[in-house]
């Protein structure tokens, strides 16, 4: 069981991070902190000190109720610690989670159906003219090329496939560009803007730029996705809601510990959604 939070706050390093009286050692935070990836290393370090006090404050309340602590394996060899298993047993004995219901999970759906649909789906290909994002002239001479391509095609559509293999600077050049079945976000964001407003059958009719050059797409079929039925979601609905209420559940709980506890050395008033994974 692992500890995590939400843009936490710690105080100056001269200031030492205490629960109860126990301290918290810098080292210790240090540690931690490889596991909260953040934009700088105070953040990071920030984040694994509000994990750990908050981690103590479980192990300090499991000690208070006088828990025994049952380790528990996963079956694949890995094995709890002692203080893992009284997290998990605190958890599990103090917070009572209510059951996701058929009509909340309707309910849900039917406010976010745009987000229930299977993906739309292109069959692609494309002619990659390569060029560095810092080389002016690298960008230019691509640019020029894939024009060329272009107005080639423009007379000649079905030299398509050819041009592909001769000039491609992508892998897909051995199949003459075809990229076969792809999705949006499986190609760079100017890629899927402009092989989404292209007709089955059609060539792009301007280089389309992106970070690894100039290309030219052309799209051979679109399958639009469709609505998915809400059985075929439930599941993912209820799992789904089930988490952010144990996540506000345990959030609370932890706010509760926090407020009976003498904390010092970390800042829990200008954090947010403390989470207990």
């Amino acid at each position: 069981m692992s500890c995590t939070s939400v843009a936490a706050g710690v105080k100056p390093k001269t200031n030492v991070v205490r629960v109860n009286g126990a301290v918290i050692p810098r080292e210790a935070i240090a540690r931690e902190a490889q596991h909260h990836p953040a934009a700088t290393p105070a953040a990071a370090f920030a984040q694994a000190a509000r994990a750990l006090v908050i981690r103590q404050l479980l192990i300090d309340e499991a000690r208070r109720l006088e828990l025994a602590p049952h380790p528990l394996d996963d079956g694949d060899g890995r094995r709890e610690t002692d203080e893992e298993a009284l997290m998990r047993q605190v958890v599990d004995r103090e917070i009572r989670l209510p059951q996701t219901d058929e009509a909340t999970c309707r309910r849900y759906f039917e406010q976010n159906r745009k987000k229930f649909r299977s993906p739309d789906i292109f069959e692609a290909a494309h002619i990659l003219f390569a060029a560095a994002p810092g080389d002016r002239a690298a960008r230019a001479t691509a640019r020029g090329d894939a024009t060329a391509a272009i107005e080639a095609l423009r007379g000649e559509p079905d030299r398509f496939s050819e041009l592909a293999r001769a000039h491609s600077a992508c892998a897909s050049a051995q199949q003459g560009g075809n990229l076969g079945q792809i999705t949006r976000g499986a190609t760079p964001r100017e890629f899927d803007a402009a092989m989404a407003v292209l007709a089955p059958g059609e060539t792009s009719q301007a280089p389309v730029e992106t970070r690894y050059g100039f290309h030219v797409i052309r799209l051979q079929r679109r399958v639009e996705g469709a609505d998915l039925p809400y059985e075929a979601v439930r599941d993912k609905i209820s799992a789904f809601l089930a988490d952010a209420v144990e996540r506000r559940a345990l959030a609370q709980y932890v706010a509760i510990l926090a407020g009976r506890a003498d904390i010092s050395g970390v800042d829990f008033g200008a954090a947010q959604s403390p989470l207990v994974q």
